[in-house]
C-alpha cells in the first residue's frame, strides 16, 4: 500500500492525497511536478528512478487506508523551501 507522503521532499510544499502534481520514484520518495521537472529532470536524486505521477486513492478507501501525516524533506541540489 502506498504511503501517499504529503509534501514534497525538494520544497515542502502541500501534496494532499488527491493531488496530480504529486511524482513519485518506485521508493515512493514524493516530488511535486514543478521540482520533478525542473531540478530532477523527472529522476529521483535519491535512487535515478523514473518520476511518474503519483496515483490517486479514491476517497472511499482513503477513509479506511488514510494517507501519510509524516512528513520527509532532504537537501537536493535546486530545492529551495516554499
Amino acid at each position: 500500500m502506498l504511503e501517499l507522503r504529503p509534501n514534497c521532499e525538494c520544497c515542502d510544499r502541500d501534496l494532499p492525497p488527491d493531488s496530480l502534481d504529486a511524482m513519485m520514484c518506485t521508493f515512493e520518495c514524493t516530488f511535486c511536478s514543478d521540482c520533478a521537472n525542473r531540478n530532477f529532470a523527472g529522476r529521483c536524486p535519491n535512487c535515478a528512478g523514473e518520476l511518474v505521477r503519483r496515483p490517486v486513492r479514491p476517497a472511499d478507501r482513503l477513509a479506511k487506508f488514510p494517507a501519510s501525516t509524516t512528513r520527509k524533506t532532504k537537501a537536493h541540489a535546486g530545492c529551495v523551501a516554499a
